[in-house]
C-alpha cells in the first residue's frame, strides 16, 4: 500500500482535533499538523501506524494487516501508548512537549505542541560545511541536558539523528520522535521491529541481544555532531567494526574546530561501547568548554522528513 493511502485526509476529526495536513512519518508512525478547536491553536499529532504491520480501512480504522501481525501490532500499540504517557511526564524545554494522548480508530495518538522552526537535517543540507563550533555548542549542550532528563527516568531515546532534532529560532533545539524509546535494562524481544538508522545506530543497537544504555544515545549524538561538521552521514557501525576507515574528527576537522570539541566527538563515536562516555554528564562537560561567540542560526517552519 502506498504511503499516501495510510494517511488520514485533511479535515478528519480526532478527539477534538482537526487534521490539516501530513507532515511526515517513518515506518512506525505518521505525523500530522492539526487544529485544536477548543484551545484555538495548532498542534502536532503522531499516529501509531506501522506500515509493515497494519492497514487502514475506508472508515479510518487501523488493524493488523494479517493474522501473523496481530500480536506484534497489539504489542506495539501498547508500547506506543505507554511511551506517550511517560513522555507526558517529561518536562524539559528541549524535549518535545506531549500535551495529550488517546485511543481512536483502533490505534493510538500522541498530541504535541506545535513550535516554529526547521529540521536540523534540512538545515545541514542548506548550509553544507559551514556550521560553526558555536552552532554545535548552542544546539547540543541543551539537547544533551534534555537527554539527561530522559536517562534520569530510566529511558533511552534510541533514534537520535539530524531529522529528529528541531531547531527553533536562535538554534534552540527540541528532541523529537520518541517512537523507539526504550526502558533501560529491559528486554527488546517484544518490540514490533528494531529502529536502526545506518550511521547513527551503534553496534550494540544492531544486535538484538546488545546491551544498550546511555552510551548508545551518546554514540548517536556524536554521529549527529559529526554530520554537522561534514554534511555527510558517518559510516555504518557494522562497517566500522569490520574495518574502521573513518578518519578521526581530530584529524579530519582540526582546521575548523577546537581540539576539545573534536576529541569529544571521537570519544562519543568509539565503536566499542565500553570506550565511550557512559553518562551524558561526561559529554556535557566536554561540550561546555567556552568558545568564541558567533551568529546564531535563523530558522522558520516546522520540520519535514
Amino acid at each position: 500500500m502506498k504511503a499516501s493511502e495510510h494517511q488520514l485526509p485533511a479535515g478528519t476529526e480526532l478527539d477534538g482535533y482537526a487534521i490539516e495536513s501530513t507532515l511526515g512519518g517513518g515506518g512506525f508512525s505518521l505525523v500530522y499538523l492539526a487544529q485544536d478547536a477548543q484551545a484555538d491553536k495548532r498542534v502536532v499529532i503522531k499516529e501509531y501506524m506501522p506500515n509493515k504491520l497494519a492497514v487502514r480501512a475506508k472508515n479510518h480504522f487501523v488493524a493488523a494487516i494479517d493474522e501473523d501481525s496481530v500480536e506484534s501490532f497489539a504489542q506495539g500499540k501498547r508500547l506506543f501508548f505507554q511511551e506517550a504517557s511517560t513522555l507526558a511526564t517529561l518536562q524539559h524545554p528541549n524535549i518535545v512537549n506531549v500535551i495529550n494522548f488517546f485511543r481512536a480508530n483502533g490505534t493510538v495518538y500522541m498530541v504535541m505542541e506545535f513550535e516554529e522552526g526547521v529540521n536540523l537535517h534540512a538545515y545541514i543540507k542548506k548550509h553544507k560545511k559551514k556550521l560553526s563550533e558555536t552552532f554545535v555548542r548552542t544546539v547540543f549542550v541543551p539537547l544533551l541536558e534534555g537527554l539527561q532528563v530522559i536517562h534520569s527516568q530510566g529511558l533511552l531515546h534510541l533514534d537520535i539523528k539530524p531529522s529528529n532534532i528541531h531547531l527553533r529560532p536562535g538554534g534552540n533545539p527540541l528532541l523529537l520522535d520518541f517512537g523507539a524509546v526504550h526502558e533501560m535494562m529491559a528486554t527488546r524481544q517484544h518490540q514490533a521491529s528494531q529502529v536502526v538508522t545506518p550511521g547513527y545506530s551503534p553496534i550494540e543497537q544492531l544486535d538484538p541481544g546488545g546491551y544498550v544504555g546511555p552510551w548508545t544515545d551518546i554514540y548517536a549524538v556524536g554521529a549527529t555532531i559529526r554530520t554537522c561538521m561534514e554534511n555527510k552521514i558517518p559510516p555504518s557501525s557494522v562497517d566500522r567494526r569490520e574495518m574502521d576507515a573513518m578518519r578521526p574528527a581530530t584529524a579530519a576537522f582540526r582546521k575548523r574546530y577546537s581540539n576539545e570539541l573534536l576529541e569529544a566527538v571521537d570519544w562519543s563515536m568509539e565503536v566499542d561501547p565500553l570506550l565511550r562516555p557512559q553518562r551524558v554528564e561526561a559529554l556535557l562537560d566536554a561540550l561546555k568548554k567556552s568558545s568564541d561567540e558567533e551568529p546564531l542560526p535563523k530558522t522558520g517552519g516546522w520540520f519535514r522528513r
